[in-house]
């Protein structure tokens, strides 16, 4: 990367190919050989809907403008890549008309940043400011490899990404000052929300290639884009009638959104990055991060979010708010929300992100077909202490059969959520039994939020079995209930192993006296408690809720017996 910092020619981008070959590129590049591409190798998981949304979706939508109608879109996905008019136009939009806004070390206009920018107190902080996994200020992370006395010496391409990364995930601490920024006080901007990522539970839905990936994350606007509405490297073409301000200098403001380019190019943030010469080249080893735009409410048109739907919401709060992921669970384990296709009937409910009920209408549409190989990456940062420190970064993604997605067709989604259903009605099995193996041998249940649990265990040893799953059930179809039972029987027979096995672990764990056991008054009743009859009730309660399972074991038996 030269000395400007140039993001559309230089090696920003670490890329996969289909073959399994990387290569390194800048967003020309990486965008017009999107189709040769199988995946971004980026540092964090929480980094690949940064990329998507402040740089390669907002160029390819203000380039391209977006699909107007399911056919356009099946089109352009059905191509499998951009054409050369679309490559000239990309090439057009990242040179003779934005590639020079595109240089994160420019004189006058670097990207993403505000020109200029200097602290109230004349201080800069070092670089680890932009990572969140290291120590700095009152992020302090467990395991963090430096402390904020050491030196973090960025390259341009990851000085790039983790700049992007703050306008989308930062921490609500106090800000530095900024000269010429009427809203600080003592040196510092206080009352700062996270970035705009860090309120969602954010939904990415991916395929085969990244060219796929991009379409898929691509909404479908009959009326196209807004009037007015730019990514912020073009804001100087925003109406002055709206009312934003320049992201390229100190002040901020309240806000909503104005449209779709500017809700993923959001500049929560007003960063200033400095450079040093090393032996190794140009590194960022300071920066100044100050309170930038605050989103006033994240908008229903928001891609990559799914819902809580409130019938009768707080007085001047939405019907929808974003959900956000919580924190210890497999993606798997909350299906119940991504495959939420249609509002809640009666009372409060989940409703799935916008990208994933139009994959549904495309296959509904026989645009994209039911075997089609979907991919849905999830991403979260947990925050404590009023949102000022990072205590965890959420990750995962699962295979989804399209087929789940139809809003009208019930039957595969319905599967699926009874196998979830399932496994968390085990494990709260397995809780009970160790609670009651607990209560045998003298001892008291755990309390709610404390202890390791063996339900924490059980649910991660399913994991693999689930993603066999739902990998296989991306051929089901309507006329194949056949293979559906079958795998819903394989899988309840997975279940039962693992519970088995977490089972006879508690029961190996209990000491003799378990065996004899205890009667517990509560009242005027007296509770008997023992191994043996806790084991027996936990039998009980998997055959109830395995039956595909149960009455496998008594056909084999009885014709054993025969």
């Amino acid at each position: 990367m030269d000395v400007n910092g140039d993001l559309v020619h230089g090696a920003m981008l670490t890329a996969v190919d289909v073959d399994g070959s990387t290569r390194q590129g800048g967003l020309l590049g990486t965008l017009s050989e999107a189709h040769r591409i199988r995946r971004l190798e980026l540092p964090v998981h929480t980094m690949l809907p940064v990329v998507l949304r402040q740089l390669l979706l907002p160029v390819m939508f203000d380039a391209l403008g977006v699909p107007r109608s399911r056919q356009e879109w099946g089109e352009r996905f059905h191509r499998g890549r951009f054409s050369q008019d679309e490559r000239n136009c990309l090439a057009d939009y990242l040179g003779p008309r934005y590639g020079g806004r595109f240089r994160l070390f420019d004189a006058e206009r670097p990207f993403a940043q505000a020109v200029g920018l200097e602290s109230l107190n004349g201080e800069t902080k070092t670089a680890a400011q932009l990572v969140p996994s290291v120590a700095s200020g009152n992020n302090v992370p467990l395991f963090s490899a430096l402390s904020e006395a050491d030196e973090l010496l960025l390259t341009p391409g990851d000085a790039a990404l983790w700049l992007l990364h703050v306008h989308c995930w930062d921490t609500a601490s106090i800000k530095t000052g900024a000269v010429g920024d009427p809203q600080a006080k003592n040196g510092k901007t206080t009352g700062n929300p996270t970035g705009p990522l860090g309120q969602l539970g954010v939904v990415v839905p991916t395929g085969a290639t990244l060219y796929e990936t991009l379409l898929l994350n691509t909404p479908i606007l009959p009326d196209g884009l807004e009037a007015g509405d730019r990514p912020q490297w073009a804001w100087d073409e925003r109406p002055a009638s709206l009312g934003c301000k320049s992201p390229a200098a100190p002040t901020w403001s309240e806000r909503p959104a104005t449209g779709l380019l500017d809700l993923l190019t959001f500049q929560a943030r007003r960063v200033r990055l400095f450079t040093c010469e090393t032996e190794q080249g140009l590194r960022v080893n300071r920066v100044i991060v100050s309170a930038g735009d605050r989103l006033a409410q994240t908008p229903q048109y928001e891609p990559h979010t799914a819902w809580q739907h409130t019938a009768k919401p707080k007085k001047g709060q939405p019907h929808r708010r974003p959900r956000r992921h919580a924190s210890g669970r497999a993606v798997w384990q909350g299906l119940s929300t991504l495959l939420a296709m249609t509002l809640p009937e009666q009372g409060d409910g989940p409703y799935t992100s916008l990208l994933l009920r139009q994959i549904g209408n495309l296959q509904a549409d026989q645009v994209l077909s039911q075997q089609y190989p979907l991919g849905v990456e999830t991403s979260g940062l947990e925050y404590g202490t009023q949102s000022a420190v990072v205590e965890n970064a959420i990750g995962d993604d699962l295979p989804l059969p399209v087929n789940a997605l139809l809003a009208q067709d019930k039957w595969l989604r319905e599967a699926l959520l009874e196998c979830v259903d399932q496994a968390d009605r085990v494990a709260r099995a397995l809780d009970g039994l160790n609670n009651d193996l607990r209560r045998a041998a003298g001892g008291d249940p755990l309390p709610r939020d404390k202890g390791s649990r063996p339900s924490a265990q059980f649910l991660h040893s399913l994991d693999r079995t689930m993603r066999r799953l739902l990998v296989g059930l991306r051929t089901v179809g309507e006329d194949t209930d056949d293979l559906l039972e079958r795998a819903q029987l394989a899988w309840e027979q997975s279940v039962q192993i693992a519970a088995n096995r977490e089972a006879g672990l508690l029961l190996a764990a209990a000491p003799p006296r378990a065996v004899l056991g205890r009667t517990v008054k509560n009242g005027d009743k007296e509770f008997v408690y023992r191994s043996g009859k806790a084991i027996g009730v936990f039998r009980a309660k998997l055959a109830e809720i395995l039956e595909r399972a149960a009455q496998e074991r008594r056909a084999t038996t009885k014709e054993a017996a025969v």
